[in-house]
Parts: structure tokens; C-alpha cells; sequence
């Protein structure tokens, strides 16, 4: 990690690991679900430490403080050192988290694109005989 003036905030992200490519980054800055220093930007904006982020992804929000840039993607635990959550905004994704769990318990089957394993073809055959 060195110590850079100021960086993209697409690659920042891409380094930080919240997204998996530096287009996907780019395609949620540009779709309003990142702001700086609570405005909206785009994906070429110049970010240094010290600028607060917020992002959305996933029904998940974090705020955040840039503490330091990497032009590259380091592994996850050096990643988590870029930057630094807020207290409340942890224990809010943590709580988001838990009900999003609660939530895959009660309804398993929610998406469409679940095909029906064997025994739920013979419980919708049983159905479709009587």
C-alpha cells in the first residue's frame, strides 16, 4: 500500500474489494449507488484519505472513511485496512444481514429459477393427478 496523492474512486473501490471488477465499480457509481462526500460522482472522481463514502450493494450500506489508497488488490485483511466503517453503519449491516437470514429461512424458495428437485416433481405430480 503506498502512499498516493489522490486516486480514482473506481480503482479504489476495485482495491478495497467491494467490487469484483473495476467496470462493475464504475457501473454502480454511475448508477447512483456510491456517493462522496454524500454527493453523487462519477467513476473518475479523484478520492484521497480522509473523503467519506457510502455505498449500497446488495440491500447492504456502508459509510466509510478512506484511510488509504492501493493502486492494486491486495488480499481481503490488507483490503480491510484502506478504510474504516462507522460504528452505527456496522451494526446496521450486521442487523441487515440477520434478517436477510431470517427472511432465506422462512421463504427457501423465492427465486424463479429454481428447478424442483426430484422429490418436489412427485409431491407437484401427486398434486396434478387429483
Amino acid at each position: 500500500m503506498s502512499d498516493l496523492d489522490g486516486m480514482r474512486l473506481d480503482k479504489w473501490l476495485w482495491a478495497a474489494r467491494f467490487y469484483k471488477t473495476r467496470s462493475l465499480a464504475a457501473e454502480a457509481i454511475a448508477g447512483g449507488k456510491v456517493h462522496v462526500n454524500k454527493q453523487r460522482c462519477k467513476p473518475a472522481k479523484e478520492i484521497k484519505a480522509g473523503y467519506e463514502i457510502s455505498i449500497n450493494k446488495d440491500g447492504c450500506h456502508w459509510d466509510l472513511i478512506v484511510v488509504k489508497l492501493s493502486e492494486q488488490r491486495r488480499p481481503a485483511k490488507e483490503a480491510m485496512l484502506l478504510y474504516e466503517e462507522s460504528a452505527e453503519s456496522h451494526a446496521k449491516r450486521q442487523q441487515q444481514m440477520i434478517e436477510q437470514r431470517e427472511m432465506k429461512e422462512l421463504f427457501p424458495f423465492q427465486g424463479s429459477d429454481h428447478k424442483p428437485n426430484k422429490k418436489e416433481r412427485r409431491l407437484i405430480h401427486r398434486f396434478k393427478q387429483f
